[in-house]
């Protein structure tokens, strides 16, 4: 399964009924000069600006605000590009699955640095949720190479979701704060519990899935 063209593309999100309107509708409407080459690099502004603001947020949780247009800049971006190019019969698809999903990966590290050094995450759980994500996105593209079907949702859980969930959690921080919790090992923010649950389910998922695709394909001797 070579082509990316034949990939059987499964996105079943929550948030799918009015996203994909949306996304056609904006795509339907951009101005022909924004490309889908432009789209993708707004979708890295994007990520950059939630690095930006996060990292700020030493200073003031007003920041939080500049983070939180970042995730939006990033959606429009990041979610716009593919079906621009798809819109307007542009696709190339070897050269689009490749630029997205290298660029998604620099995107996400962006994102994920920026939450650790902000005063609300410890450094470390940050970039172990980090270590999760990449291990699921590196499952997904495997397996669609192995399968044929790009997965990229799950539970009804997406990139979009995961944006619109840390948008809640930016409002909810600047409106009633975080607290540390005084442990043998130090001071440990209390959303650090949270995060570093997010972080052992995605590494489990990764060595389950990874273990069940590999049984499943094991005796088909390929």
């Amino acid at each position: 399964m070579s082509d990316p063209k034949e990939h059987e593309r499964v996105n079943d999100i929550l948030l799918g009924p009015v996203e994909r309107p949306l996304l056609r509708w904006l795509a339907a409407h951009l101005p022909h000069r924004i490309t889908p080459d432009a789209l993708t690099l707004i979708g890295v502004g994007g990520a950059l600006t939630i690095l930006v603001g996060y990292t700020l947020t030493r200073f003031s949780p007003w920041y939080l605000w500049l983070a939180t247009i970042g995730f939006v800049i990033n959606w429009f971006g990041d979610s716009l590009d593919g079906t621009v190019a798809r819109y307007r019969d542009i696709e190339r698809p070897k050269y689009g699955f490749f630029v997205d999903h290298t660029v998604d990966a620099f995107g996400q590290l962006l994102m994920f640095v920026g939450l650790g050094l902000s005063p609300y995450f410890t450094f470390g759980v940050a970039m172990l949720a980090l270590v999760g994500y990449l291990l699921m996105s590196i499952y997904v593209y495997v397996d669609t190479y192995v399968t044929g079907r790009f997965k990229i949702s799950y539970g009804k859980l997406g990139p979009t979701e995961m944006r619109l969930i840390a948008i809640l959690l930016n409002t909810f921080i600047f409106f009633f704060g975080v607290r540390t919790l005084e442990t043998a090992w130090g001071a440990v923010a209390l959303l650090d519990i949270p995060a570093a649950i997010i972080a052992a389910a995605l590494i489990g998922l990764f060595c389950y899935s990874t273990v069940t695709r590999a049984l499943e394909l094991r005796p088909e001797g390929k």
